[in-house]
C-alpha cells in the first residue's frame, strides 16, 4: 500500500500540482493520466523516491519491496541480461553476489559456513534456486529467446534492452510495481503478453500509458493530473473518457433540471457497469462502479485538437490495385510478390513482425521509392496524402515558423484563416510564431495532420500516426479517421486505433498476405495470439 498526505511540488514558483492525498491498495491498478507536460512520470518520480516534492509525504507499507521500469537503456551494459534481470530483486542479487564471493575463497572457514548457510536459506526464500527459470519465463514471454539470457546487455539492440528492463521491472514478485510507458517499443504479442500478466499481479500496480486499450484491459482505476491536482476514479480510461465528456456537456447545459443530470448520470453508470468491464477485474470495478456518487465523476480541462478530413470529390469504383510488389532494404527482402486491390470504402490496417515491410509500402505507393519488381496503379478519381513515420525532413533545419509553414500548404492563405486552423490544432497566441525545427515530436506530428487535412484528398496513407502524441490527440485522430468518407491505409501499434478504424487487415508474412475483411479484434480471435504477430 501507499499513502500520499498532503503532496505538492513546486518549479520556479509554480504549482506543478497541489494538495494530493491518494491511498493506492493491492489488487488495483492505477493508471496515471494528464496532458503533455501536467507531471505524470514526475508523479511516479516521487512514488519510486527518485524525486522529493516540496511538501507532504509519501508511505509505503513497511515491507513493502517495490519495483521500477528504469528508463536507462545503457546502466546495465556490463551485466548479463540474466543479472540484470535478477537485480529486479535487490536483495536476491545481493546474496547471490555475497555468495559466490565465499564460495571462491580459497580459505573457506567455519565461520564463512555459517554464514553460507545463512544466505543459502534466505537465497531458497526468495526463490533464487527459480530465478534464472523465471527470468527466462518473462523474456520469453515478451518474445525473446532464453538464450540472450547468458549475453551482456551491450550486444542487445535498444528494442530488446526495453524487454530486458521491464522483466526486471516484473520480476521476484514485487509488492509496488510502477511503469513509465511499458508498452512502448512492443510488439503486439508481448503487449498481450504483459495484459495477461498484470492482471494476475496481486499486487499495487501503477502505471503511465498512452495506450488507451492497454489502459482499458488492465486499470480498476484512473489517476487525473488536472487543474493541478491529482484525482482519483473508479474505472477504466474509456469510463474516465466518456464519463469526463458527459460531465462537460452537462456543465455546458446548466439549464437542464439536477433530477434530469441525475437520470443520465445514472442511466450512463448503470450501462457502463453492465457492459464495458471485460477484464477478469470486472467484478470488483462493476461493484465499485455501482456505488460510484455524482460527486465522483470527472469533469477534466482537457484540450482535444480538431482532427477531421473532409475530401474535396468522391472516390470512384477503381482506387488502387497492387501486382507483384518486391523490395529489398539492405540486403533484406521485405516485400515479396505483394498483391490486392483495395475498394472505396476501405480502411486497411497493415501488420507485420516489423514496420519496415508497411513502411516501404507506403514509401512506393507515394513515390518515394521504387519497387524492384511489380507495379501498382491508383484510380483516375484517388488524390493522395502520406502521412510518414519520419517527418524530420519536414522540419530539420527550417527556418519558418508554424503561421508560414501551414501557408505553403493552404489554399486560403490569409493570416485569418490560418490563426483560426492553428488554433483547433492547439496552437494558440504567440506559438504560432515558433520555428517548426524547434517543435516537439507531438508538435510536429499536429503540424503533418493539418498539412494533410488542408489537402483534401480522398485517400489517406498513415505510418504510426500516433506516435509522440498524448492521449488526448489520439483519440481526436481516431475520431477523424472514423469519421473520414474515403479510404485509408495505415500502420499502428495501437490496438484501440486499429481495432476502431479498420475494417481490413492486412498482414505480411513470410509465406505472403493474410488479407481479411472485419476488425482487427475478429483477426485476433481467427488466428489466434500466437506467432503470428
Amino acid at each position: 500500500m501507499i499513502t500520499v498526505t498532503n503532496l505538492s511540488l513546486n518549479f520556479s514558483g509554480t504549482n506543478l500540482f497541489s494538495g494530493v492525498n491518494l491511498k493506492f491498495t493491492p489488487g488495483n491498478c492505477y493508471g496515471i493520466i494528464g496532458a503533455n507536460g501536467a507531471g505524470k512520470s514526475t508523479f511516479l518520480r516521487i512514488l519510486s523516491g527518485d524525486l522529493d516534492s516540496t511538501t507532504g509525504d509519501v508511505h509505503i507499507q513497511e515491507g513493502a519491496r517495490m519495483s521500477v521500469l528504469k528508463q536507462d537503456h545503457f546502466a546495465y551494459n556490463d551485466f548479463t541480461v540474466l543479472d540484470t534481470i535478477v537485480m529486479g530483486n535487490p536483495r536476491l542479487a545481493e546474496i547471490t553476489k555475497e555468495k559466490d564471493a565465499l564460495y571462491a575463497k580459497p580459505d573457506f572457514s567455519e565461520e564463512d559456513g555459517i554464514r553460507a548457510g545463512e544466505l543459502e536459506a534466505e537465497f531458497a526464500e526468495l526463490d533464487g534456486w527459480e530465478a534464472e527459470s523465471n527470468a527466462s519465463r518473462l523474456i520469453q514471454g515478451l518474445g525473446l529467446s532464453e538464450d540472450i539470457l547468458c549475453q551482456t546487455m551491450s550486444s542487445l539492440p535498444d528494442n530488446e534492452k526495453v524487454k530486458v528492463l521491464l522483466a526486471q521491472a516484473l520480476f521476484g514478485k514485487p509488492d509496488i510495481i510502477l511503469l513509465d510507458e511499458p508498452t512502448n517499443h512492443l510488439d503486439v504479442a508481448s503487449v498481450h503478453w504483459l495484459e495477461d500478466f498484470l492482471l494476475d499481479y496481486e499486487g499495487t500496480l501503477i502505471i503511465v500509458s498512452h495506450d488507451r486499450h492497454f489502459l482499458n484491459t488492465v486499470c480498476t482505476h484512473m489517476v487525473d493530473i488536472d487543474y493541478g491536482k491529482i484525482k482519483l476514479y473508479v474505472g477504466n480510461y474509456e469510463f474516465w473518457y466518456e464519463s469526463s465528456q458527459l460531465i462537460q456537456k452537462m456543465l455546458r447545459e446548466q439549464n437542464k433540471k439536477s433530477e434530469e443530470k441525475a437520470k443520465e448520470l445514472q442511466s450512463f453508470i448503470q450501462r457502463f457497469s453492465a457492459n464495458k468491464s471485460k477484464s477478469r477485474q470486472a467484478t470488483s470495478r462493476k461493484k465499485l462502479l455501482e456505488k460510484l456518487e455524482f460527486e465522483e465523476m470527472p469533469a477534466s480541462s482537457r484540450r482535444y485538437p480538431f482532427v477531421g478530413f473532409t475530401p474535396d470529390r468522391e472516390i470512384g469504383k477503381e482506387v488502387l490495385a497492387v501486382e507483384g510488389l518486391s523490395k529489398t532494404v539492405d540486403g533484406e527482402k521485405v516485400l515479396n510478390q505483394i498483391s490486392f486491390r483495395m475498394n472505396r470504402d476501405d480502411k486497411i490496417a497493415f501488420l507485420g513482425d516489423t514496420e519496415i515491410a508497411a513502411t516501404t509500402l507506403f514509401q512506393i505507393l507515394t513515390g518515394e521509392i521504387e519497387p524492384d519488381e511489380g507495379s501498382f496503379k491508383w484510380g483516375g478519381t484517388t488524390s493522395q496524402s502520406y502521412f510518414p513515420k519520419d517527418n524530420s525532413a519536414f522540419f530539420d533545419g527550417c527556418d519558418l515558423t508554424i503561421l508560414d509553414w501551414l501557408r505553403q500548404y493552404s489554399k486560403d492563405t490569409t493570416e485569418t484563416y490560418l490563426r483560426g486552423f492553428c488554433g483547433r490544432m492547439l496552437f494558440s497566441g504567440e506559438d504560432v510564431f515558433k520555428k517548426v525545427d524547434v517543435l516537439s515530436g507531438g508538435e510536429r506530428v499536429r503540424c503533418m495532420l493539418s498539412r494533410m487535412m488542408m489537402f483534401g484528398s480522398n485517400v489517406l496513407v498513415l505510418d504510426q500516426p500516433t506516435n509522440h502524441l498524448d492521449l488526448e490527440s489520439i483519440t481526436a485522430v481516431n475520431n477523424g479517421l472514423v469519421d473520414f468518407k474515403g479510404a485509408v491505409l495505415f500502420a499502428s501499434h495501437d490496438h484501440e486505433f486499429i481495432n476502431t478504424i479498420a475494417n481490413r487487415i492486412i498482414r505480411f508474412t513470410p509465406d505472403g498476405l493474410i488479407d481479411r475483411l472485419g476488425t482487427y479484434d475478429e483477426f485476433i480471435e481467427e488466428y489466434g495470439g500466437g506467432d503470428i504477430y
